[in-house]
C-alpha cells in the first residue's frame, strides 16, 4: 500500500463515527472517557461486548457483527489504514454493532473496565516463534490476564490461526494453567462439526492460507 492511499485511509478513520483512536497518553492517564462506557455511549444498548484483536482488515469483526446483531463488536488493531475497510464497510452498510479501535492490545485494561468484555477473538496472530519475541505472543500468559482483567468471570476466548506452533504452544498453556478448554480442533475445514462462525466468516489471509491447502485450527476456552 502506497503511503498516499495510506494517508488518506488515516485521514477518512477520522471522519468515521465507528472508529477511535486515543493516543496512548490518553489511556495511560486515564482520561480515556469510553472506559466503562462502551454500551451506553457507542452502541446504545446493554447488549454482550465481543473483541476481535489484531483484526487486520476487519472481515471477522464485520462477519460476527452480522451474524450475531444481539452483540457488540470492536475490532482492535494497532494498523489503522488496515481496518479501515472493515469500518468503511459497517458504516455503508449499516452495521451499527461493529467499531473499531486503533491501539496496541498491551493497552487493552486501560480501554475497557473489569467484566465489561464477555468474550475475545484472536484471528490469525503472529506466533511469535523467536525466543526473544514471546512476550508480544497474543496467548502468553501476561495477556491472558489482560484478558481476565477485563473480562467477565467465565469469559470466553477465541483462537483462529494457520500456525501449529500456536495452536499447540496455547494449548499446553492452557492445560497448564488448569484453565478449561472447551474446544479444540487442529484442522477445521477438514473435521465435522467445527462451529459455524468459525468456517463460515473467512479473512482475506485465510482464504490464501486455504487456497494452499493449509491447515487451520481453533481453541475455545473459558479464562476462569
Amino acid at each position: 500500500m502506497g503511503s498516499k492511499n495510506k494517508l488518506k485511509r488515516f485521514k477518512e478513520n477520522e471522519t468515521f463515527t465507528n472508529v477511535f483512536q486515543p493516543t496512548r497518553d490518553e489511556l495511560t492517564s486515564g482520561k480515556f472517557t469510553l472506559k466503562g462506557q462502551w454500551r451506553k455511549d457507542v452502541f446504545k444498548n446493554e447488549n454482550p461486548i465481543v473483541l476481535e484483536l489484531g483484526c487486520g482488515k476487519g472481515e471477522y469483526t464485520v462477519g460476527l457483527a452480522q451474524r450475531y446483531p444481539e452483540k457488540n463488536f470492536i475490532g482492535i488493531d494497532i494498523k489503522g489504514a488496515r481496518f479501515w475497510r472493515g469500518a468503511k464497510t459497517a458504516l455503508e452498510e449499516n452495521i451499527p454493532n461493529a467499531a473499531f479501535m486503533r491501539t496496541q492490545i498491551e493497552l487493552i485494561e486501560f480501554v475497557f473496565n473489569a467484566n465489561e468484555v464477555d468474550e475475545i477473538w484472536i484471528t490469525f496472530p503472529d506466533p511469535q516463534i523467536k525466543y526473544k519475541r514471546t512476550k508480544h505472543r497474543l496467548t502468553n500468559l501476561k495477556f491472558l490476564e489482560r484478558y481476565q482483567s477485563i473480562l467477565k468471570p467465565n469469559g470466553l476466548v477465541h483462537l483462529k490461526t494457520d500456525s501449529e506452533f500456536m495452536h499447540g504452544y496455547t494449548l499446553g498453556l492452557l492445560h497448564g494453567l488448569g484453565y478449561e478448554v472447551l474446544y479444540a480442533n487442529h484442522n477445521v475445514y477438514k473435521l465435522e462439526g467445527s462451529p459455524e462462525e468459525v468456517t463460515e466468516i473467512q479473512t482475506f489471509y485465510e482464504n490464501q492460507y486455504l487456497e494452499n491447502d493449509k491447515a487451520i485450527t481453533y481453541i475455545r476456552f473459558k479464562i476462569n
